[in-house]
């Protein structure tokens, strides 16, 4: 992760470093000077040797945390402070209000947002949905990456999702972080799950192998083990796969895509495969992690009347509900309709970086009504 944006890490560190040693430092005593450059070198020791991991992240994720904190804490608030001093007095005023406000930003973000669970009841209508499943009840979640998400965060998610007495549970993929060794501490818990029609889940793109730096084989063997485990836990896989779900005489479909991304995400989405010997009057309901993938594939390519969706966790960052990415037209989070058709993305419940803002982990609860 710090290799991939080495140079705007130090230019992070250093700039504001240098700015403020040269307009403020320069003329101090040179202990005071040296004391200060000790901070800088710190930070870029540590850039360094992060850089230096061959994986997306070290499996052990304390240090990195650790380093991700400290730059909030330290390194952000002199970038502040160095723009900030740009207007003049009055700027370096202002500074001194909104540097305790980041502090709290970053230490609600890091220890209290990120553990904050929220349950969101949906409720949406189709015409073409059989009578029998009016009511029906999605519990939808995503993105639980248990290598770094809290474990009293995990348990609560289970006992929130079981008090749902759902129909149904879908997991829309990241169960990890990058090794499957880091689900087995959780097997015996998630395995806990139970909806009347079970737990079906997709893969998302940290589910294979390509936050790993080994070899093709080794990278198969760590897929293959990914799959082994929620395999173990009885949660179905839908592997571009369907299965029908039945009440009385009437069926639902819920079928699943691999992931589908865009650029350096995996892209192995098969419709057809997916979809293969349904009829287009078929009610489905698409598991899907990128959300990216709705309007470049399911909408064009198939008929599902509702695809849902993570990957994006809101940015991990909301401002009254508003996710920066939705400047770039990304669907990411929330529900998105053309027409009848609908998608719905969640911002999942961890991340690799525990660090959540505005933006707090949560479940939805989705209804589906016959219009």
């Amino acid at each position: 992760m710090i290799a991939n944006s080495f140079i705007i890490f130090l230019l992070l560190i250093l700039v504001p470093d240098i700015y403020l040693w040269y307009r403020y430092l320069r003329k101090k005593a040179f202990w005071m000077q040296g004391l200060w450059f000790v901070v800088t070198i710190a930070f870029v020791v540590a850039t360094v040797l992060f850089a230096q991991e061959e994986d997306f992240v070290p499996t052990d994720m304390t240090w990195l945390n650790l380093y991700l904190l400290l730059m909030g804490l330290v390194t952000a608030p002199k970038i502040v402070f160095s723009f900030c001093s740009l207007f003049g007095e009055k700027g370096r005023k202002t500074s001194l209000v909104l540097i305790p406000l980041l502090w709290l930003a970053v230490l609600y973000g890091s220890f209290i947002g990120n553990r904050c669970l929220e349950v969101k009841h949906v409720e949406l209508a189709f015409s073409d949905l059989p009578e029998a499943f009016d009511g029906y009840r999605i519990v939808h979640f995503s993105d639980l990456h248990v290598g770094t998400t809290p474990e009293s965060l995990i348990r609560e998610v289970v006992d929130s999702i079981n008090g749902q007495k759902a129909d149904l549970i879908a997991f829309t993929g990241d169960l990890k972080n990058k090794l499957p060794d880091e689900v087995i501490p959780y097997k015996e818990l998630l395995a806990t799950l139970k909806a009347k029609d079970g737990v079906y889940t997709v893969m998302g793109n940290h589910d294979y192998s390509m936050y790993f730096a080994g070899s093709g084989d080794e990278k198969y063997y760590q897929e293959r083990r990914m799959r082994e485990q929620e395999y173990d836990m009885k949660w179905r896989m839908l592997d571009n796969f369907h299965e029908a779900i039945t009440r009385d005489s009437f069926s639902i479909t819920v079928s699943g895509m691999e992931n589908d991304g865009e650029g350096r995400f995996p892209q192995l989405g098969d419709i057809n495969k997916a979809l293969r010997g349904l009829d287009r009057q078929s009610f489905v309901v698409m598991l899907e992690h990128d959300p990216s993938a709705w309007r470049r594939k399911i909408l064009p390519e198939c008929h599902a009347q509702l695809t849902l969706s993570g990957h994006t966790h809101g940015m991990q960052f909301e401002i009254f509900g508003w996710c920066p990415l939705s400047i770039l037209n990304r669907d990411c989070d929330g529900l998105y309709r053309v027409g009848e058709r609908c998608l719905y993305v969640t911002k999942g419940v961890g991340g690799v970086v525990p660090f959540r803002l505005g933006c707090a982990p949560e479940i939805v609860v989705i209804t589906l009504r016959k219009k």
